[in-house]
């Protein structure tokens, strides 16, 4: 193709050829294009080159583009879109011929450098030192001084200063006024070290890793299984650089990570710090193969490994195109994608990188919904998460150049880049990095000589560089303790840096400047080397005395004067101190023209400022004074010779737009007239120095290594006398606060020399007060403003334009660019980013619209036959550079393992029993105290203890069995009822290996048991109906069991498939120990996650029966939770009823099943009354069972010793199961578990008492006995004191206990009482819950049962009056126990035939509580009791006529007086059925 366009004038034209015919590329051609012509093959046959073949460069990149171009019109089509007629190819190359004149040859060197891979650059570069490329252009470098040699002048220079250093300087140095601590040092009161801690962002950024981690976990995929973990484990990989690596170990070691996760004890070495970090260099491979080999061996740990810079080296192993020249290419993907990390079920992968455009492509194996994004600070205006510092990233950077900001901290140098593109064209054959790079020393050795003295020197130096070394050599003088600036020098390839670093160091050493800055090579295969100068400097800063220290991180160099060469083709996330100034990016190649490229140079800068000082428009503060605007004096940056009154004096008089605000040669080199007005003055003249009121009263806060880095480490602030504090006064941000018109009194004196050669400006430090008790600081510290403003950041002037530019939207076109060199646009026809994309939103963009390379280790991804071919267990976190991602992984590692800690711990209720002052001395003790089982004739002697120990019935009312008086102090004091789940106590426990367990807990061994399990698929199981009629309902009652296929065999069908018949029942003489012979149900409500319903480890992995009881209208949400679970769901009208409902339709419909099961294997040969009659009624928070185990010492011993243990609840249910005549036992029980519990307790290892929580009842036995269907509270006693009085048997097991897991959801608490209009504000309290019929009160909606017995709870004493705290009189209660509050004593008696009473002879009741009474209460029975005159009577019905019915039955007007106004009901609508009351008085 025609080259005239591209590359050069038109005497430089191939001629036509016919196709196959040779060209011949001419000798001369470099000479005459001045840059290495780019060759595109374009439309039709590209000829065969021939002759001087290194100086063209062949693309293909245009053919590509045409390719591409040939999709667009079917994109269209894709979309809906009008189709386009597609451009010719011959029309699209001349449109691109027309393109490239505009762009001129600059672009040309740039596309056929860019076209070398980061290895070929390096080998060329080096090429060209070795082989003396570059030697023509050293040559023209020493002849640019106005002697004609460069080393010759040098040379002159430094035999002239031999034997004293720097007499220039020297002579400009002052006594500098500063505090003196102790010892008479001095100390600069600027240099604070922070101590870490966690920013309330990282701890923000930590929390959401964990809740991906727990959403992992949570999904139905049992990818994770968090439950099975006991402790976290961690390696952290970094790419091969050594400050890196060391940083890293920094940050671990003291983040306490490893004391927290239990992995380290207290006195941790360096070396075990060390096995957490991983540098993926060429030892990498031993050190990750032993971390697999642990998290292989070690199953219930669960492994992080994290993978920091995760965007460095995505070379595919497969593709591995580099592995001889470096072995550690390629590494990522050899060590992190192997299939043993991606099969082990206990190691998560983190991803953590700045740029993680390249892991968000259409092959990605990280999936969207496990990307972490860091949060937004402001959102809608308000300041999510409130800290002392203000990140300052690339977005504000650019902002900063906007017009009307104070502070351009991104800047070019034209004047560099003009000599750049001069040297470019006179020396074709060099490579534009290695130009740049003897262009750039030139520029820093002119600007060291002409501050050294030799002023004839500036010209031959731009004013950005004088500035920056300037600033370098004149800062440390500035502070009493010499603390100076950082200036990084950015050399990508390390041939070069070295080549700039050899030079600087001779050129320093001419000078005699080796004392007042260090120069240091940082390459990422090395540590830091400093001189020993420097290095006592540091551990005198830093207060080390550690002979053998070293500073290993760039953060440790906190206050060195010094210029940090940086080399190695990418950062590798190296952390630098706050008292970096200028960052100094010039060098930076074409190789950076992609986004992950840019963003990662441009994030050396990154950094924090203290945001007592934000960067606002037009701010114009002194703390923000922009350098360029003190050039006109080229006087030192850091100098405050006037106070900031006065500044204004001092202002450029050039206004600054952004076109020029950053190409500062604009600015006059020097201004002879400010200098001397500033320095030739007489001292009186000069203004007093001093820092203004608000510089003085603010301590500026600097940033710790919690926001990974920009201090040295976590030792003792250096603390110095202030001067007293002032109030600092509400100037706005653009007026400088007056200085205190009372430092301007007194005598000052300045001492200052200016050499004559130089115009360089003052070198003046901080004047000394003859007089007054206050020492100012008239010279600033550098370090003072390193926590107020970011580096000024200087580019080459491509990069500049490209970064602060933007698109329609105000998107910077960088933004635009491809994301990252592994990876390509899978279409060129795509929309574009925009400004309001979210990180979220831009994944995506990326997700859709680009592909990895051959050589991304992704590229191979989706053909490993996954649907979706994402990794379950990897997770992305991205963040900007140096905001603190290190601290924020670390920080979620601590929580993930407190979170694991608390998976396996368990808040268990821990109360002591009450009303123990209270229990029964009886005559009758079960004393064969080592006995394992009851026995049936002396276990029937003992009494009923009827009182309630249960603690949570501390506010229950005693039910009184025998005449005594209990005095109101005996009874607990009342609590409120809000308080009632709040102040209960608990313990935390440790769960044990036979813990029953909620939806969360997911291991290997109850996979089957929880229906997760391939034989088993969720939706095989069926809905079967079940029916039988009961005579008190007077109706038929329907309920429904849902049985999973694989529980199928606990039941019996008409034919297989066919109509349920029964639940199997086996034999009251089996003796198998593989199996629980007890049908185990669970009544539930609102906890289908919470509730404990997974017994397998419980039951020791024993076959067991287990029935969840649920309402209908959670039957879906149970199911789906627990799919392998037998479920009873109860009829629809039951939705609203209570726990009594459950139990009683429970226990009528396991004696109908016992009934068949014994007509159907009466058929079989088997005695009716050796079917077993027995079932367990477990609460849903039973979590763990303990035995007691007791040394007796003899049958009748006093001697009585006792521990207690964990056990299965398979080892409980067997050994009760095995009772020697356990079919005469109706109820049995046991303890529930209290850590105060004492030998009391324990001793008897019987008792017939109340049973709760989780009993064994016998359903053969108890027929005739019901639990009250319409009961909410205290079922449980209600139908242990029936089951009592029909004279059968409680036994309660005193060694057994049950924990109970306090869970704050669900259970009784699932029935809100609200109004049932509602508009209502008002909050519905107790009292309200009864009213008087007819009236206009508010109803409610709630069950009327709830509404009564939640009213007698707390208001009970408007009925009983005479009862309140009258334990000698109770209430006598018929039929039932209502809990009428703790204050009230109640005494029950059955109405049944035959009943077992206690003796009323001897009691005066104060009251007389009738409840839904049946016929078995009669009037005689009712006349055998007496009472206290003006005791009450409330009588409970279902309507009002039959309130009058009772009445009238009872023939209660003999003994009790009604009034109209005694009458009242539940506060229900008549929809809802309310309950009916009558009050009366005994006459």
């Amino acid at each position: 193709m025609p080259q005239v366009g591209l590359v050069g004038p038109a005497s430089v034209a191939f001629p036509v050829v016919a196709s196959g015919e040779p060209v011949s590329v001419p000798d001369n051609l470099l000479k005459i294009c001045k840059a290495k012509p780019v060759i595109f093959k374009g439309h039709g046959h590209f000829p065969y080159l021939c002759g001087n073949l290194n100086d063209v460069v062949v693309s293909p990149l245009l053919y590509t583009c045409y390719q591409n171009s040939q999709s667009i019109s079917r994109a269209y089509g894709q979309y809906g879109a009008s189709t386009i007629q597609p451009i010719s190819e011959e029309m699209q190359l001349l449109l691109t011929v027309y393109y490239l004149v505009q762009l001129g040859k600059y672009q040309a060197r740039i596309l056929s450098e860019s076209l070398l891979t980061p290895a070929e650059y390096q080998k060329e570069v080096n090429y060209e030192l070795v082989t003396g490329k570059v030697d023509s252009l050293g040559a023209f470098f020493s002849t640019l001084c106005p002697e004609g040699d460069i080393d010759i002048l040098l040379d002159k220079f430094h035999q002239e200063n031999q034997g004293q250093i720097s007499s220039s300087l020297t002579a400009s140095s002052v006594t500098k006024s500063a505090s003196l601590d102790v010892g008479g040092t001095p100390v600069c009161t600027s240099y604070h070290l922070e101590p870490h801690r966690i920013r309330p962002f990282q701890l923000a950024v930590a929390q959401k890793l964990l809740s991906h981690v727990c959403s992992i976990a949570d999904s139905s995929t049992q990818n994770l299984d968090l439950g099975s973990f006991e402790k976290v484990d961690f390696l952290i990989c970094i790419p091969p650089s050594e400050v890196t690596y060391q940083q890293t170990l920094f940050h671990v070691w003291h983040s306490g990570v490893l004391l927290e996760l239990g992995l380290e004890k207290e006195h941790m070495t360096k070396q075990t710090v060390e096995q957490y970090v991983l540098k993926l260099d060429a030892q990498a491979q031993t050190k990750f193969k032993s971390f697999l080999q642990n998290s292989f061996q070690n199953p219930h740990t669960l492994f992080v490994l994290i993978h920091d810079h995760a965007h460095w080296d995505l070379v595919s192993t497969v593709h591995d195109l580099y592995s001889q020249s470096d072995p550690s290419v390629g590494l990522v993907d050899r060590l992190l994608n192997c299939r043993e990390v991606k099969e082990a079920p206990n190691v998560v992968m983190l991803h953590v990188t700045s740029f993680p455009y390249a892991l968000q492509t259409q092959h990605t194996l990280i999936s969207p919904y496990n990307e972490i994004h860091w949060p937004a600070s402001y959102s809608n205006g308000v300041d999510l998460y409130p800290e002392n510092k203000k990140y300052f990233g690339l977005s504000e950077f650019i902002e900063s150049t906007l017009s009307g900001h104070s502070l351009p901290l991104l800047r070019y140098d034209s004047s560099f880049e003009a000599m750049v593109t001069a040297l470019g064209k006179r020396f074709p054959r060099l490579h534009s990095a290695v130009i740049r790079t003897f262009v750039l020393v030139q520029h820093y050795t002119a600007a060291m000589m002409a501050v050294s003295g030799l002023s004839q020197m500036k010209n031959y130096t731009s004013v950005e560089t004088l500035e920056i070394t300037q600033n370098l050599i004149n800062s440390p003088k500035q502070c009493p303790c010499g603390h100076g600036l950082m200036v990084l020098l950015r050399v990508p390839c390390s041939p070069l840096a070295a080549v700039a670093y050899e030079r600087l160091a001779h050129v320093r050493a001419r000078l005699a400047l080796e004392e007042h800055f260090e120069i240091i090579l940082g390459n990422p295969s090395s540590g830091i080397t400093i001189g020993k100068h420097f290095l006592k400097q540091l551990k005198m800063w830093q207060k080390i005395e550690d002979a053998e220290w070293r500073p290993q991180t760039y953060l440790e160099l906190e206050g060195l004067p010094c210029i940090l060469i940086f080399s190695g083709m990418d950062p590798h996330g190296e952390s630098l101190p706050r008292s970096l100034r200028y960052c100094d990016l010039r060098l930076m190649d074409s190789s950076c023209l992609v986004r992950t490229a840019l963003e990662q140079e441009l994030g050396l800068a990154a950094y924090f400022v203290s945001s007592e000082a934000p960067l606002e428009k037009g701010a114009r503060s002194e703390a923000l004074e922009s350098d360029a605007e003190k050039l006109s004096s080229t006087d030192n940056e850091d100098e405050e010779v006037v106070t900031e009154g006065s500044t204004s004096e001092k202002r450029s008089p050039v206004k600054r737009e952004r076109s020029r605000s950053h190409d500062s040669a604009s600015s006059s080199l020097s201004s002879k007239a400010s200098g001397s007005a500033r320095c030739g003055g007489s001292p009186a003249q000069a203004q007093p120095a001093g820092p203004s009121r608000g510089d003085r009263a603010r301590s500026p806060q600097p940033c710790g290594p919690a926001e990974e880095g920009r201090a040295p480490g976590e030792r003792q602030r250096l603390r110095a006398g202030r001067g007293p504090p002032s109030v600092i006064s509400g100037h706005g941000p653009g007026l400088a606060p007056q200085p205190d018109p009372g430092l301007k009194t007194g005598q000052w004196s300045i001492q200052v020399s200016v050499p004559s050669s130089s115009s360089s400006g003052s070198s003046s430090s901080s004047a000394m007060p003859a007089a007054g008790p206050l020492v100012l600081r008239a010279a600033q510290c550098s370090m003072t403003k390193a926590c107020r403003r970011p580096p000024v950041v200087f580019l080459p002037k491509l990069v500049y334009d490209m970064v602060t530019s933007t698109d329609g939207s105000g998107l910077p076109k960088a933004a635009s660019l491809l994301p990252s060199h592994s990876v390509m646009w899978a279409s060129s026809f795509r929309p574009l980013l925009s400004k309001t994309m979210t990180s979220t939103e831009q994944s995506l963009y990326y997700r859709q619209w680009t592909v990895p390379r051959p050589s991304h280790m992704d590229y191979g991804s989706r053909a490993e036959g996954r649907v979706d071919g994402f990794h379950p267990r990897r997770l992305l976190l991205s963040g900007p550079p140096q905001i603190g991602k290190t601290g924020a992984y670390l920080q979620f590692l601590s929580i993930l393992s407190r979170m694991l800690i608390r998976l396996t711990e368990v808040d268990v209720y821990d109360e002591e029993e009450i009303n123990i002052n209270l229990r029964e001395e009886s005559d009758w003790h079960y004393l064969q105290l080592s006995d394992p089982w009851p026995d049936l004739e002396l276990f029937k002697k003992l009494p009923f203890d009827y009182i309630i120990h249960d603690p949570k019935y501390e506010d229950a009312s005693l039910i009184c069995s025998h005449h005594r008086s209990i005095k109101s102090e005996d009874r607990g004091t009342r609590r409120k009822p809000e308080d009632l789940f709040v102040r209960r106590q608990t313990a935390r426990m440790r769960l044990s290996k036979y813990a029953a367990y909620n939806t969360y807990h997911h291991c290997e061994q109850c996979h089957q048991y929880m229906g997760f399990h391939p034989r088993y698929q969720l939706y095989e199981s069926t809905l079967h109906a079940f029916a039988f009629s009961y005579s008190m309902l007077g109706e038929e009652i329907q309920l429904h069991f849902i049985i999973p296929k694989s529980k199928e065999r606990h039941f019996v069908f008409s034919q297989p498939g066919g109509q349920l018949a029964s639940m199997r029942l086996p034999l009251v003489t089996d003796k198998s120990h593989e199996y629980i012979k007890s049908p185990t149900f669970t009544p539930t409500t609102g906890r289908h996650e919470h509730g404990l319903f997974n017994l397998y480890h419980a039951m020791d992995g024993a076959s067991h029966l287990h029935v969840l009881v649920v309402k209908e209208y959670e039957m879906a949400i149970y199911k789906k939770y627990w799919p392998n679970h037998i479920m009873l769901v109860l009829p629809s009208i039951f939705n609203s009823a209570g726990v009594g409902a459950a139990h009683f339709l429970i226990k009528e419909l396991c004696y109908h099943n016992l009934e068949l099961e014994r007509n159907r294997q009466e058929e079989l040969g088997i005695k009716p009354q050796d079917i077993w009659p027995f079932i367990v009624i477990s609460d849903d928070s039973c979590v763990m069972w303990n035995v007691v185990d007791v040394d007796c010492g003899g049958e009748r011993s006093r001697e009585f010793s006792w521990s207690e243990r964990n056990v299965s609840l398979k080892h409980i249910m067997q050994h009760i199961e095995a009772s020697p005549n356990i079919t005469h036992y109706a109820l049995i029980g046991m303890r529930k578990w209290s850590s105060k519990t004492g030998s009391r307790e324990v001793r008897e290892p019987f008792t017939r008492c109340h049973v709760h929580d989780f009993i064994v009842l016998n359903v053969d036995l108890t027929q005739n006995v019901q639990y009250g269907q319409n009961r909410f509270m205290c079922d449980d006693v209600d139908f242990n004191l029936r089951v009592h009085s029909a004279g059968l048997l409680l036994c309660r097991f005193n060694r057994f206990s049950v924990m109970k897991k306090q869970i704050a959801v669900g259970g009784h608490r699932s029935f809100p009482i609200t109004s049932k209009v509602s508009d209502s504000p008002m909050a519905i309290v107790p009292a309200q819950y009864i009213c008087a019929p007819d009236s206009k009160h508010t109803f409610l909606a709630a069950p009327a049962q709830l509404l009564l017995e939640k009213f007698l709870q707390h208001h009970s004493h408007r009925f009983f009056p005479l009862s309140l705290k009258n334990h000698g009189h109770p209430v006598l209660s018929v039929d039932c126990y209502l809990n009428l509050g703790s204050q009230i004593s109640v005494c029950y008696v059955s109405s049944r035939p035959h009943s077992l009473n206690v003796s009323c002879s001897d009691f005066l009741f104060s009251g007389l509580l009738l409840y839904l009474c049946d016929s078995f209460v009669g009037a005689g029975f009712l006349k055998k009791f007496h009472f206290l005159k003006g005791a009450t009577l409330c009588v409970i019905c279902q309507d009002r006529s039959s309130l009058r019915q009772t009445v009238v039955r009872l023939e209660l007007e003999d003994e009790w007086q009604f009034r109209l106004r005694d009458e009242f009901q539940t506060a229900n609508a008549k929809e809802d059925r309310p309950l009916f009351l009558l009050t009366g008085r005994h006459l």
